[in-house]
């Protein structure tokens, strides 16, 4: 019960996807998509983003990117709360500097 009280509501994220054309690039990123995430926090909007990134059954229709892996980048923007880049890496998300994505 307390829990169901305390639970924290999901907002929406704006969340961009930069992949490179080609795996293990590190240079020329593009912005391959661009969507909204429901989520209860930066790293739950990180974990679904990659789950519907990687599933082929949930990936939208109108994606033209692959597959999410290592070295790709989402930017989270929250408006007023700023805006934070994450890249994948094999141990998880890091976050990144907006400097390092071109």
């Amino acid at each position: 019960m307390i829990k169901m009280l305390t639970k924290r509501a999901c907002t929406l994220y704006d969340v961009t996807i930069f992949q490179t054309p080609k795996y293990r690039e590190h240079r020329g990123y593009k912005e391959v998509y661009r969507t909204t995430i429901p989520a209860s926090s930066r790293q739950h909007c990180l974990l679904e983003t990659f789950s519907r990134f990687n599933v082929t059954d949930r990936i939208p229709a109108d994606y033209n990117g692959r597959f999410m892996s290592t070295g790709d980048i989402i930017l989270i923007d929250e408006g007023r709360g700023g805006q934070h880049y994450f890249q994948l890496k094999s141990g998880g998300w890091e976050t990144v500097n907006r400097i390092n994505i071109r």
